[in-house]
């Protein structure tokens, strides 16, 4: 796998489903947007703005031209989730935005997302590209349960606030698949392994937990993460409902140990074992950044 790769999900039932590797952070195997070939074509998240062309470049490869894609189905606006929204939008004249309630707002108007990013990401917003406004008529709002049709299959949106409140995932029952946004964790499919995702600000681990049981709910065959690459569900729900409490119980016992932030994110930083394929640069930042989360959920619970 490389960046700007383009691969086929034939995972489990899926059929007419692509998702490129964006290279997100100048990594692979960590950023994936899926494009489904369906009556009307659809891109399922955007990755960071700066990325926007290798989705474009994916969309030519799959046969999908920019004026054909109809539908951009954003699971949250998280910038590495909807970053691209307003370049793709631009590109795509006939597409529309679909986005959870909570969230449109800041899509209109990134501003705030946008500054409020470069604390969360810190020096990861290297890579980012300041998001472009998504005009409001090009915009449809959703809630949970609602459905995105695509013609010959749907995408149903299930809320899941416990990584941010905007955050949504979209079961296919055509497919069997859920879309599963950062609900179920960071997979790296070279490895095979499952890590936890818990960033500022809104991260909840008990909200987070709930999640996980929608998801059990759902009984999907495939999960189609965004970060990255579709897998077979088997056990890695089970497995994500373990090792996220863990996470939070390991963090809360080391800062009641060192009783200073700075240090517990530093020892965190120095001692989790993380993708090789990340490289020493993103691991560090992505351990920071989650364990800052914790420790913003734990401020929050006192």
């Amino acid at each position: 796998m490389a960046i700007g790769d383009v691969y086929e999900a034939t995972v489990g039932d899926c059929t007419d489903i692509y998702y490129v590797d964006t290279g997100m952070y100048d990594v692979p195997e960590y950023g994936a947007v899926y494009i489904l070939d369906t009556e009307r074509p659809a891109l399922v998240d955007t990755g960071i703005g700066a990325n926007y062309e290798r989705i474009l470049d994916a969309m030519a490869e799959v046969g999908i031209e920019p004026a054909d894609l109809e539908v951009i189905a954003v699971t949250h606006v998280h910038l590495d989730h909807a970053g691209g929204a307003g370049y793709l939008a631009e590109a795509c004249p006939n597409a529309t935005v679909y986005v959870h309630e909570y969230g449109a707002r800041h899509l209109v108007d990134p501003e705030r997302l946008w500054e409020g990013t470069k604390g969360a990401v810190g020096d990861q917003i290297q890579f980012y590209a300041e998001p472009k406004p998504v005009p409001e008529e090009r915009i449809v709002e959703f809630t949970d349960g609602d459905v995105i049709d695509l013609g010959d299959q749907t995408l149903e949106a299930h809320h899941a606030p416990g990584h941010a409140p905007h955050q949504v995932v979209f079961y296919d029952a055509a497919v069997d698949a859920v879309f599963t946004a950062d609900a179920a964790g960071l997979y790296t499919p070279s490895i095979d392994e499952v890590n936890v995702t818990s960033p500022p600000v809104n991260f909840d681990l008990a909200q987070a937990l709930e999640d996980v049981e929608m998801l059990q709910s759902l009984d999907p065959g495939t999960l189609c993460y965004a970060h990255f690459g579709p897998a077979p569900t088997g056990d890695r729900l089970e497995t994500y409902a373990d090792i996220l409490p863990e996470w939070v119980e390991a963090i809360e016992e080391k800062r009641a140990e060192l009783g200073d932030d700075d240090a517990v994110i530093e020892h965190f930083v120095e001692t989790v074992e993380t993708p090789e394929i990340w490289g020493e640069r993103k691991a560090s930042a992505e351990v920071a950044m989650n364990v800052r989360g914790v420790l913003v959920a734990l401020d929050r619970e006192e």
